[in-house]
């Protein structure tokens, strides 16, 4: 995700609202990049003419990619240093380049050192999708533009690029592994291949569902309001660059499930709604029966990522700010029959009720 301020540059549009507090940026009101930056950043901005710059740090999330704003002269863009995670610097420009060509809005790519994990990133300025919401406006017409970009993607004929990865259930068991490692570190060895059957049990079922571009990352904190833009396009996508090819209720899971907001069950519901609408030939009962396995994984996985942040990084506040939603979350989606075995494996292991 590219995280970031509030922008003077979006125009009031109908049915949403922006903060009252908004304001240029001026180019000596933060340092410039000689005082912020590394030697290798600062030789790859002053290859690509930004190495005069006004930089401002940018608060991170919980990845280890650092963003930076840059402006100069009345104009703006962001330096991603993924120079931690060499691995995801491709994949983001390949995704990014596909989502393009197939008309959805993504930072376009200005200058770029893959062997150095830097790229510099149109700005899309401020107005994320959870920023607006912790303003008085109407969520449900952002959960809308939400919800019809993922109809958009799931329904193009191109929308999986050629090779891309498959997320298939060996993957899904190996990313769910986490939660033995940090949540359950003493557990025994059958314990821990009774978890394992147990979701090998589900997981295939979760796929059967039409596939398509799997973003895996898609929720209101990676997603930004472009109202100068058409249609889907009013949407800015973040934060793609772990995407597969999976099922197409991951996403919509995502959304309507976060870990960090709690989304009201009858919003929740008015976006499946709209999405099995749009999706008539879709088989009702496997989507849900899908929705539920996928939220099940998910908030597992995350319960250890957030558990992870807080023992072996310090960084408490996901555990102690999300990680009862998180929990919640998982609680609802074992109430599937389907699940009952994941759920009692919980009750056992973890004391989950």
């Amino acid at each position: 995700m590219v995280p970031s301020r509030l922008s003077h540059r979006f125009q009031r549009v109908p049915g949403l609202c922006f903060s009252s507090r908004q304001r240029p940026i001026r180019v000596n009101q933060f340092p410039s990049v000689v005082k912020i930056l590394n030697n290798r950043a600062r030789e790859f901005l002053n290859a690509a003419a930004w190495n005069n710059a006004a930089c401002e740090p940018l608060t991170g999330d919980a990845s280890a990619r650092k963003y930076f704003r840059l402006q100069k002269d009345k104009q703006s863009a962001v330096l991603m240093d993924a120079s931690s995670v060499l691995e995801s610097v491709a994949p983001f420009i390949q995704i990014s380049q596909h989502l393009h060509q197939l008309g959805f809005s993504v930072p376009a790519i200005l200058a770029r050192d893959e062997k150095k994990g830097l790229l510099l990133l149109e700005d899309f300025g401020d107005a994320t999708f959870i920023r607006l919401l912790d303003n008085p406006c109407e969520p449900e017409k952002l959960y809308t533009l939400a919800t019809d970009v993922l109809i958009a993607l799931h329904q193009h004929p191109q929308a999986i690029p050629k090779g891309l990865r498959t997320y298939h259930p060996e993957k899904m068991l190996e990313d769910i592994g986490l939660f033995l490692k940090w949540c359950t570190p003493t557990i025994s060895e059958a314990g821990k291949a009774e978890f394992k059957a147990v979701w090998r049990e589900v997981l295939p079922v979760a796929h059967q569902v039409p596939a398509s571009l799997l973003l895996r990352d898609y929720h209101v904190a990676n997603l930004m309001l472009l109202p100068e833009r058409e249609g889907v396009r009013q949407a800015g996508l973040l934060d793609f660059q772990d995407a597969y090819q999976g099922p197409i209720t991951y996403d919509l899971m995502s959304l309507l499930e976060d870990a960090r907001r709690d989304v009201p069950d009858n919003l929740r519901e008015k976006m499946v709604a709209r999405y099995l609408a749009r999706s008539p030939a879709l088989d009702r009962r496997a989507f849900e029966t899908s929705l539920a396995i996928l939220a099940a994984l998910r908030h597992t996985r995350v319960l250890a990522i957030f558990e992870r942040l807080s023992r072996h990084e310090k960084k408490h506040d996901y555990k102690k700010l999300h990680s009862p939603r998180v929990e919640r979350l998982l609680q609802r989606a074992l109430r599937h029959p389907l699940l009952a075995g994941v759920k009692q494996w919980m009750k056992c292991y973890v004391n989950f009720n």
